[in-house]
Parts: C-alpha cells; structure tokens; sequence
C-alpha cells in the first residue's frame, strides 16, 4: 500500500512505514504541510501492529533534511503573520515530541545534510544512524536565532562542554563527532542502508539488522579537542569564552574565537543560557516549551532573525548587520526578557 503527499512519500513495505521527505532541490527543508503529512502518518501507524517499525529518510543525493524552510520564515515574518509562526513551531515541535515517544521503534537514515529541523526528526528517533557522507549541525546562531527541535535538550546531554560548543558555533560534525556528541547512535555505510530497509521490511529485529551492518566510522575531531573546548565552553558567559579560546596556543581554539566574535551577540547570550538550562530540565517535552518561547521572542521582538536570513539566504551578500553588533554591551535584562516570553497561545494544553 502506498500514498504519496505532495512533499512526503508514505509507503508501508512488508513489517514497516517507510516516510521519504521529497523536496531533494531544497534539501528536503520542513514546511507545515511536511510536518502534517508525517504526524498524521504516525497517527496512522501507531496503533497498527503490522507495523513493527519505521524509517525516516531523504530523497536526493545531497541529505536527509536541512532544516525548516528558513526562507519561507523569512516570508511569513516580514509579512508580519505572527499566527502562522506559531502554528508552525507548534506542528513541528509536536512532531519532535512524539517521534521522542513513539510506539514503535524509529530507524533515522541521517545520511547526507543533517541539520536543525533535520535534527529535530533524526536526533529523537529511537535509532539513529549516519553514514560517511553525514554532516550534522544545528547553525542556528548564525542566522541570529537559537537551536531548537529539542536541540538544547540533545546539546545539553552531550560530554562535557561539547554541547555549549556546537549551540554556539553552529559548526558541522561529521559521523563519529555526532555520535560523540550523543546526535546519532551508529555508523552504517551509505551503500547498506538498503539492506537495512529490506531487513526491516522482512521482519527482522531492528537491533539485530543494524548490528550486522554497522561499522566504526573514520575518526573525527571532537575526541583530540574535547580539552580545549571543556576549558573554554565551561566559563560562565559568552566574552569569557571568547577570552579562554583566546588564550589557548591551539590554532582551532583561536579560530574559534574569532568566530563566534563575527556573530550576534543577543543569539549567543541566549543560546548558551539555553542549553544550560535545558540541562537540568526533567524531560524533551519541557525543553521544547522553553525553546517555544524563545523562538517566539526572536521573531517578534528581534531583528537579528529577519537581517541573518536575509543576509545567508535572501540577498546572499554574507554580510549581517547584527543589532547589537558584536562586542557591544547587552541590556542587563536580556535574559529574563527572552525566558519570560510569553507565547500567546501555550505549547501543550
């Protein structure tokens, strides 16, 4: 049986639902009728015990999925349609939740690009696998906003400092630093995801097909880096972080440094309260309430949001003009302002 929406491929093959993203030219990014179709093919399956798993994956060559689709935001945001920003995140975030708590195991393909929204429906999955081409990010700070999709609550679990380091970089991670970093659970070559599927579609147990095809991926970064980053993403505040990565001899540490000081400032104070507070939250759930908020004040409050879309994907000229610009001096209530946000219509009722 197969039914196809318009940017979802929904196919059950044998034991399992296979649900295929299907917008390959724009990275497979997430709009609301995206994450419609996948919730209701969940509502669908989740009751149906001929269905002992499902599979989330990308068409396309480049990725699995890059994210909400920023430009579409952008649309809706400067034609100040605050409405259909809620509905959005409040779709999406459910989403999340329930992929999270699903009944049946989740297999993610997270193969290719892998990035914010992306995240949100591979990094909740029961089972998570990349391949050699995966490259996971959640880049949100540079376009003046903060990881969401439960994103604070995966970085927030990371090792160490790791997850203050990529919240606040946006930088990339290949296979083996997204498992390091608690992103992703196996490594599967590219070229024996299919087998999984058929596996899977012939009933076999979803532990068992993975094991008998995963492999340890090629070595990343995060290992032989993790005591620099420790140092420095431990440090109470965005400009002693900067100050500590300053200080290192290590040329990646310093780079780092004059990265996040070419980014906003508001974005970063935020991100980083963010992660830490979600690392001490008791569950997914209340990670996206938090996030909920967050993402609300950003798009209707600051004007970071609409000038870094603009400048990455609207006029593509790379040149944000951050307001407060970097190394200028936040309002003292800048945090209490951003977690006191009230949305105007609650996450969960």
């Amino acid at each position: 049986m197969e039914t196809t929406a318009p940017t979802v491929e929904i196919e059950q093959r044998g034991e399992i639902g296979i649900l295929t993203l299907q917008r390959p030219r724009a990275l497979n990014a997430l709009d609301l009728e995206m994450v419609e179709a996948l919730a209701a093919a969940l509502d669908r399956w989740e009751q149906d015990d001929s269905i002992r798993a499902v599979v989330l994956r990308g068409a396309g060559d480049r990725g699995f999925c890059a994210g909400g689709d920023v430009r579409g935001l952008y649309d809706t945001l400067i034609g100040d349609h605050p409405e259909q920003v809620e509905a959005f995140f409040r779709a999406e975030y459910a989403l999340n939740a329930r992929i999270a708590e699903y009944r049946h195991p989740i297999v993610a393909f997270a193969d290719g690009i892998t990035m914010g929204g992306g995240i949100g429906l591979a990094g909740h999955a029961s089972h998570r696998l990349v391949t050699e081409r995966s490259m996971l990010a959640m880049p949100e700070t540079r376009i003046g906003f903060t990881p969401d999709v439960g994103g604070s609550w995966l970085l927030g679990r990371a090792a160490g400092h790791i997850g203050e380091y990529l919240a606040l970089t946006g930088n990339t991670v290949g296979p083996a630093d997204a498992i390091e970093a608690g992103l992703a659970d196996r490594h599967v070559p590219r070229e024996r995801l299919e087998a999984v599927l058929s596996e899977l579609a012939a009933g076999a147990d979803v532990d068992g097909a993975i094991q008998a095809v995963a492999t340890e991926p090629a070595p990343g970064t995060l290992t032989r880096e993790r005591e620099w980053i420790d140092v420095a993403f431990s440090q109470p505040a965005v400009a002693e972080i900067v100050s500590a990565l300053q200080g290192r001899l290590e040329d990646a540490a310093r780079e780092t440094a004059a990265h996040l000081e070419s980014l906003p400032p508001t974005a970063l104070a935020v991100t980083l309260e963010a992660v830490r507070r979600a690392r001490k939250l008791p569950n997914l759930r209340a990670a996206l309430a938090q996030e909920y908020g967050l993402v609300l004040w950003f798009g209707t409050t600051q004007p970071d949001l609409v000038e870094g879309i603009r400048a990455q994907l609207v006029d593509k000229d790379r040149s944000p003009r951050w307001n407060p610009a970097p190394g200028a001096e936040l309002p003292a209530d800048l945090l209490d302002q951003a977690f006191s946000f009230p949305p105007p219509t609650p996450l969960w009722s």
